[in-house]
């Protein structure tokens, strides 16, 4: 089991499942009505532009650079 114990790791636990809700709603699932879109989300948190699939993309690397960077502390 992991756990997210610092203000890093649980932001990198959110990027997780902004980017698995991002992949759902590409697939066509739908979340509750009223809420903002995983999308919409990630590319105003993280200053992201283009399509669902190129924000996809981006943040599947942003989160495996960090992911690399805690591997080598």
């Amino acid at each position: 089991m992991i756990i997210a114990d610092t203000p890093e790791k649980i932001e990198l636990y959110r990027m997780h499942v902004l980017h698995k809700m991002l992949k759902l709603e590409m697939l066509g699932i739908k979340f509750k009505s009223g809420m903002p879109t995983a999308y919409s989300a990630i590319k105003k948190e993280y200053n992201l532009k283009g399509s669902r699939q190129k924000v996809y993309d981006t943040m599947t690397a942003i989160i495996n650079t960090i992911q690399q960077r805690e591997g080598e502390a």
